[in-house]
């Protein structure tokens, strides 16, 4: 289990976790962008930190979030 900080990057996320690019978006329409050809280009370069600017939510909303996620799969 990796540790989610506002620095861990999405695609670490993903390696570790990759049904998570399935459940983002039933949590967030927002998060639907990760299924589209420029969401996949810019995954390689998004953070929690930008999950969180390009969201709305906080940062720590997107590290609870992705935390729960983990430990009810």
């Amino acid at each position: 289990m990796i540790e989610i900080n506002e620095n861990t990057r999405l695609t670490d996320i993903l390696d570790e976790y990759p049904w998570i690019k399935d459940e983002l978006p039933k949590i967030d329409k927002k998060f639907k962008l990760l299924k589209t050809p420029i969401g996949k280009v810019m995954m390689r370069k998004v953070d929690v930190s930008e999950m969180s600017r390009r969201s709305g939510m906080s940062v720590d909303e997107i590290i609870s979030m992705l935390n729960n996620l983990i430990k009810n799969h």
